[in-house]
């Protein structure tokens, strides 16, 4: 998900692009990395081009905040980070510092590497972008498609001045456009939650830690292990970000599932229920004690949640009450 300053957070850089190393080099990712079994999917077949046709909705919530569909244990985090004193007003000036810089090399990178989306270029992509953006109320960022075999997307946003997306080839081959866009809702939800901005602050936190004597490194560990609770929880926001544009929690779940072990080959034989009767087979599993030590053990260092945990989270949420309301006032504010 994203590529910190210090050695035990350096876990998901993207392979292509520049070793920045940089505490405001950033990276929020939808599937993670190799690491976590989100692996290279190879196509087995080449599948014929499709059209784009894929209106998500007609609404828009206009009046949309990040808080409206954050998840709590996101919430919690970033309020913790919001009430510690002077550490906004640290982390905006290193931002101001360095962020114009990095912001310049992953501009220079991206337009050497990738090919920039326009209305003039993949126009279809374009529009799926412009359509989710306007859904959840946030100005699109720039969009890039790289040529890849690890399906994956990922987003910057430094200073907030040059935010972009990149996808992988490999994930428009794997993905229907209607999964397509809600990967694209999901990178717009870090833009707005501005996850990549108290991801730096957070970690400003903890290497302050590891620079005090006697019990910092001690310190330091537990910051760390609380980072990647915070960070998990971030997807799991831009997960409900994703649903908010697509309104239909299979077409996230899909994504999902695609990620953890689909191909092109085998997309139309995968089977949404069957997955989330794999979540729920996990949950009973990992409920024992034993089964919640070795939960806990495997995901403590993971920067995003498992699928199947994620596919679970948001079949429950669109269930619950907060997302009907979400969606009951956004048809309201479409009908103005």
């Amino acid at each position: 998900m994203a590529s910190v300053p210090f050695p035990p957070l350096f876990l998901c850089s993207n392979p292509n692009s520049l070793a920045l190393g940089s505490i405001v080099s950033e990276k929020l990712r939808f599937g993670g990395c190799r690491a976590f079994g989100l692996g290279t999917v190879r196509k087995s077949r080449r599948r014929t081009a499709t059209s784009f046709v894929c209106k998500a909705s007609s609404v828009t919530f206009r009046d949309l905040d990040a808080d409206d569909f954050r998840h709590p244990l996101d919430k919690q985090n970033t309020l913790i980070l919001r009430a510690i004193p002077g550490l906004n007003e640290l982390g905006k000036a290193l931002l101001a510092i360095a962020g114009s810089v990095t912001e310049q090399i992953m501009l220079l990178e991206n337009i050497g590497t990738s090919v920039l989306v326009s209305k003039n270029q993949l126009s279809e992509l374009h529009q799926l972008m412009i359509e989710a953006a306007e859904i959840l109320n946030i100005e699109p960022p720039d969009l890039y498609v790289r040529q890849s075999p690890v399906p994956n997307a990922y987003t910057l946003a430094v200073s907030g001045k040059q935010p972009f997306v990149v996808i992988h080839t490999s994930l428009v081959e794997l993905l229907t456009r209607k999964e397509l866009q809600a990967v694209l809702a999901h990178e717009l939800g870090h833009l707005k939650c501005d996850h990549g901005v108290w991801l730096t602050f957070a970690n400003i936190l903890t290497l302050g830690a590891y620079t005090l004597p006697g019990l910092g490194g001690f310190i330091a560990q537990s910051l760390e292990e609380q980072l990647f609770r915070w960070l998990r929880a971030a997807e799991l926001t831009c997960d409900r970000a994703a649903l908010l544009v697509a309104q239909d929690p299979k077409v996230v779940i899909s994504v999902l599932m695609k990620l953890a072990g689909g191909c092109p080959s085998l997309a139309e034989q995968l089977n949404v229920d069957a997955f989330l009767e794999q979540a729920r087979s996990y949950e009973k599993a990992s409920s024992s004690p034993v089964g919640w030590y070795i939960r806990n053990a495997q995901t403590r260092q993971l920067s995003h949640p498992l699928p199947v945990l994620r596919a679970r989270e948001i079949d429950e949420w669109s269930r619950s009450t907060d997302y009907r309301t979400l969606l009951k006032r956004a048809i309201q504010t479409s009908a103005v």
